[in-house]
């Protein structure tokens, strides 16, 4: 499948945040950024749903509702991820590992169906996984689909307001290369904080 030249660096730079961000998660190592490869600790159930500071937002076992800062859980199956109606509370809980790891997993999906899939998906259509194996390889398993979905646009695509109608988001007002680069910069800026939460915890249990 041809990639188009516009495509070419924002796919690019797709496929480096999520090889970054899952050997960061996955190993067996991560690459320092100077050649050098570092040993990656396998994460553990415990880390996944570790809460480094009261009152935080993380996915939870249904039967026991949500946290004490979130409204109600969203997700299907036997977990849930805590959220709360607009506008979300002040100042913004801080949210686990688990959670922003499946908040990037349903991003992802829901976008890929929102533009060549069916268009239908909605967050509890999502089982969210309760354990950190479950969680990576869900991550896995959407960022795949995202991909499939960049590799299938052209650049008529790429310039079409409303290509991806994602629902949760502004997205039918924009192009879809603004939504390509959104989706980028969430991967980014998330991936970058689920290995800073991945350190904390580390130090954190010696």
């Amino acid at each position: 499948m041809t990639v188009t030249q516009r495509m070419a660096p924002l796919l690019a730079q797709f496929d480096f945040a999520h090889k970054r961000l899952t050997d960061r998660m996955a190993g067996p190592t991560v690459n320092s950024g100077n050649g050098l490869d570092v040993a990656v600790v396998t994460m553990t159930d415990e880390e996944y749903l570790w809460e480094p500071v009261p009152r935080c937002w993380s996915v939870r076992r249904r039967s026991e509702g949500p946290g004490e800062a979130a409204g109600f859980l969203v997700g299907g199956g036997a977990w849930g991820r805590d959220s709360a109606p607009w506008p979300h509370p002040e100042p913004t809980p801080f949210t686990t590992l688990a959670w922003r790891l499946c908040h990037l997993t349903e991003m992802l999906w829901l976008r890929s169906d929102h533009t060549d899939g069916t268009r239908a998906l909605d967050r509890d259509d999502l089982p969210v996984p309760g354990t950190a194996a479950e969680a990576v390889a869900d991550f896995e398993a959407a960022a795949t689909a995202w991909r499939n979905t960049l590799l299938a646009a052209d650049d008529a695509a790429l310039d079409t307001v409303g290509y991806c109608t994602y629902p949760y988001g502004g997205d039918a007002e924009e192009p879809f290369v603004e939504i390509v680069w959104w989706v980028n910069q969430e991967l980014l800026h998330h991936g970058a904080e689920v290995a800073l939460l991945r350190d904390l915890y580390r130090y954190s249990t010696r």
